[in-house]
């Protein structure tokens, strides 16, 4: 039997994602094609031999529970341990809206104490990497340690995203500070937590400690107990903001890139779709791409991610921009530097991502700031429409809404925002 239970999650909102997380949680935002960004979390427990997880869920679910299911396609349907999702609850001492990581753990605390493992692997629901859990593991035992903390190195300018860490030679954590304005350190948390189960349970009975980063490890630190550090040496992902979404999908493009989707020693599962094979028209120009099953293209698409059955007309151009599935592109519509979200239709002729006007978004001048346009889902532009960069057009908003305009402004937002 492993020795850990994963607790993995899964109800994070963040609003830095813009409109991908207006119709569902951050872990169930579509990634790298076919995949979902819990597919990562998930994998890695069951590569480590790790069967018994459950997924804490709140914001927006139901897109999260209808991939996961029954936890099938990671082989967590079974019978012992196998794949829980713990949703909130009203009653009870604890029943309400979880406010943070550590509160939404506590919450599920009677459900912690049953488990047989020993100790409690706790990871984000949101990071793309490949991980084996089990060199940490084995050193958290070996060390006695209370807890242990996953960290690797950031660039210095990153730092303010992060819970910093200092590590003595030992790899004992020196001091915690959650997403400092400045840090001298760059060794950071990748959100993923080993405690002992008995060590938890303690520590979650005081109510105040709501956050992991920001209550419960500085106070480890403070009350000087056993919390280590283990260096991870690997890719990671935080793809908390659109711009790290987007970074994150192009470079799957490299000639060798640094997230291995293709290792059969460590494979990547998901929920898969029944599609036909990708179809190449004959007047198709296609090159530096990630085109996955049922998409059709006959115009040209250029260092691009295409989801499932996205279908680009002949005389459409896309360029530099993540696709998710079931997209439509019509004749003469040019896709530039985009994030379109499932079931959009572009109308012939309009154009997204336009000219050299680079304004900031309005509402999110320092997320959108780079020329990213990103367009929600299930939505309809007309032809002959012009929309500039970082713009953001809210979900569901229909052809009708855009009335008589030809031209979204650079920084601009329209439609109804699903908040």
């Amino acid at each position: 039997m492993a020795q850990a239970f994963a607790i993995i999650m899964g109800g994070g909102s963040s609003e830095s994602l813009s409109v991908l997380t207006e119709v569902r949680s951050e872990p169930a935002v579509p990634f790298g094609g076919k995949f979902r960004l819990i597919d990562f979390p998930l994998s890695n427990c069951v590569n480590s031999e790790i069967y018994n997880v459950s997924i804490l869920t709140q914001y927006r679910p139901q897109s999260l529970n209808n991939h996961i299911g029954i936890g099938k396609p990671w082989d967590l349907d079974r019978a012992s341990g196998g794949l829980r999702l713990l949703q909130p609850y009203r009653g009870g001492p604890l029943g309400d809206w979880q406010q943070g990581n550590a509160d939404a753990v506590r919450r599920n605390l009677d459900f912690v104490e049953r488990q047989p493992e020993e100790h409690v692997l706790i990871l984000a629901g949101d990071h793309i990497y490949l991980m084996d859990y089990r060199p940490m593991l084995r050193q958290h035992i070996q060390t006695g340690a209370d807890a242990t903390v996953g960290v690797r190195r950031v660039n210095i300018y990153e730092t303010h995203r992060y819970g910093i860490v200092s590590l003595s030679g030992d790899d004992r954590i020196l001091d915690f500070q959650e997403k400092p304005r400045r840090a001298r350190e760059t060794m950071a948390s990748m959100g993923i937590y080993i405690f002992r189960k008995s060590v938890l349970t303690e520590l979650l009975q005081n109510e105040n400690y709501v956050d992991f980063g920001r209550h419960v490890l500085p106070a480890m630190v403070e009350s000087d107990r056993a919390l280590y550090g283990y260096t991870f040496p690997g890719y990671w992902a935080d793809v908390g903001t659109v711009q790290a979404y987007w970074e994150a999908n192009m470079s799957l493009l490299a000639e060798e890139p640094a997230l291995d989707l293709y290792n059969p020693e460590w494979i990547v599962h998901t929920r898969s779709e029944e599609r036909a094979p990708a179809k190449i028209g004959p007047h198709a120009q296609v090159g530096g791409n990630l085109l996955s099953n049922g998409c059709q293209v006959n115009g040209s698409v250029e260092r691009s991610v295409l989801s499932p059955g996205v279908y680009i007309a002949e005389g459409a151009i896309v360029r530099n921009s993540i696709i998710l599935s079931d997209t439509v592109i019509e004749s003469g519509a040019v896709i530039d530097r985009a994030i379109i979200d499932k079931g959009v239709t572009i109308g012939q002729n309009t154009l997204v991502g336009s000219g050299d006007d680079n304004t900031p978004n309005k509402e999110l001048p320092e997320q959108l700031n780079t020329g990213l346009t990103v367009v929600g889902k299930g939505t309809t532009l007309p032809d002959n429409l012009t929309i500039g960069r970082n713009v953001i057009i809210h979900p569901y908003t229909d052809a009708k809404a855009f009335s008589r305009r030809k031209n979204i402004a650079s920084g601009t937002n329209f439609g109804k925002s699903m908040r």
